[in-house]
């Protein structure tokens, strides 16, 4: 097959939804396309540090999800300020893989894309093809606005560890998010209930839940890998953050640990004894948030973006909190308090774009204080800037993600798994948890299945190993 064709192939699938980007997709993407174009460059200076020349188009895609677009055109208008000869084009997409991969094959990517979403394109293979720019760069530069600071000194520790594949920085997660448990806090001290430290006390109190008349849970059914959240953070705090290394590492039986199969049997039992509210397999996220928003499941696995994505629906008298995952018991490795905290919502500068210095400078700006802060504002979510949501009024949710922060501290944990090797997250896993959370397979099989998962990656020459730690 010659180089035209494939390419015409490739475009067709990727155009029609039919095709993953997977490395041999992206194969295409560092070789492929027409476009040999320079990128823009000017000559770089202590105002001009990463080399931005003035009068090139700028452009950025944005996911169009739960922080939607207008803290974009903000920060776009922030460039616009800094470079008024510049052209901004912005476009918002629910599809980034779909409307992106074709421009990717032909070499025509934008500049800025916030590859997020379940369409997101996966990055293991971005980063292996070399479609992606190294943000070292933008990182050694100085801060825009916070004096004698470089970019990355500016950062919230962790940040840029789910982004860092061998040594190098690949994309900038910009939201600092916290995974937990999601409940109504007035509806709890309205009933007299305590939220469970112990995942003993989580099946008592939704035992009293149910007897009251309302679901304990509910969980986003047709994306149920949500639930995977909860069962690697109580395996974590059972058996300590070095299982998560092993996963992420792909190590032979990391996902039989007793500690996953523990906390699978542990979340099992929310589907045997009746405590999922009826019909949740069959709800998207939107849909599942919306039932829980109406009262009509009183918990929720979700990351701190849940009350952005839910505020169009939220009820006046909804006061959203997070908490930590409940402990399996007393002798787990980790407290109560640890709880999963790290950067997501990744943005990404194409290598093949045509103004990538442009594009670096356009993340520096998102990184000031000043595009942090507006982001917080706008979309009731932190980002991995430290102190910029500091003299910030927040809503209800985001004071509870802030404090279960700081009450985690040194306690805190991730994995980056999902971010090496997206298809053993999204697919794999993902299969694993709507088994369980159906009753279709008990814990057994569920880490079983996981663990033919990375097997199966681990043994795909396609996809480039990373090794975390």
């Amino acid at each position: 097959m010659n180089t035209m064709t494939r390419r015409g192939v490739l475009q067709t699938a990727a155009a029609t939804g039919l095709l993953a980007a997977t490395p041999a997709v992206l194969t295409a993407c560092a070789t492929g396309g027409d476009n040999n174009t320079k990128s823009a460059e000017a000559d770089k200076s202590s105002t001009n540090p990463l080399g931005v020349k003035e009068d090139a188009p700028l452009e950025v895609v944005i996911f169009n999800g739960g922080f939607g677009e207008d803290y974009a055109k903000a920060h776009e208008a922030m460039y616009k300020e800094k470079y008024p000869k510049a052209e901004i084009k912005h476009s918002a997409t629910q599809e980034i893989n779909k409307t992106l991969q074709p421009r990717f094959v032909d070499g025509t990517p934008p500049d800025v894309v916030n590859n997020s979403g379940s369409g997101q394109i996966d990055f293991n293979g971005l980063v292996s093809e070399k479609a992606i720019t190294d943000l070292q760069a933008l990182l050694d530069a100085p801060s825009l606005d916070i004096p004698g600071k470089k970019v990355r000194d500016t950062l919230l520790p962790g940040s840029l560890e789910p982004s860092t594949y061998d040594g190098k920085t690949m994309f900038l997660n910009y939201a600092y998010t916290a995974y937990g448990v999601w409940y109504n806090e007035k509806l709890l001290t309205d009933k007299g209930w305590q939220y469970p430290k112990t995942w003993d006390e989580m099946i008592a109190l939704s035992k009293t839940i149910k007897t009251a008349g309302i679901a304990p849970w509910t969980y986003q059914g047709k994306h149920p890998r949500y639930m995977s959240w909860i069962i690697l953070s109580m395996a974590a705090k059972m058996a300590g953050p070095q299982i998560l290394l092993a996963i992420d590492n792909l190590e032979p039986n990391a996902w039989k640990h007793e500690s996953i199969k523990a906390a699978a049997e542990a979340v099992r039992q929310l589907v045997v004894d009746g405590y999922i509210l009826p019909g949740s397999e069959g709800l998207d996220h939107v849909q599942s948030q919306t039932e829980w928003s109406k009262g009509n499941a009183v918990f929720i696995s979700c990351g701190s973006w849940l009350e952005s994505e839910q505020k169009k629906v939220t009820p006046p008298d909804f006061k959203m909190a997070i908490a930590p995952t409940p402990s399996m018991g007393s002798g787990d490795k980790l407290p109560f308090a640890a709880i999963r905290g790290t950067a997501g919502e990744p943005y990404m500068v194409p290598s093949k774009g045509k103004n990538v210095n442009g594009g670096l400078e356009y993340l520096r700006i998102m990184l000031s204080k000043q595009g942090a802060s507006d982001f917080t504002k706008k979309t009731a979510s932190l980002t991995c800037v430290a102190g910029s949501a500091d003299g910030v009024e927040l809503p209800p949710g985001l004071t509870s993600v802030t404090k279960a922060l700081q009450a985690s501290g040194s306690d805190g944990f991730n994995w980056v798994y999902n971010s090496f090797y997206r298809k053993l997250e999204r697919n794999l896993v993902d299969a694993a948890c709507g088994e369980l959370m159906t009753g279709r397979a008990n814990a057994q099989q569920f880490v079983e299945q996981c663990q033919k998962g990375a097997d199966e990656i681990a043994k795909d020459d396609s996809f480039k190993k990373y090794k975390r730690s």
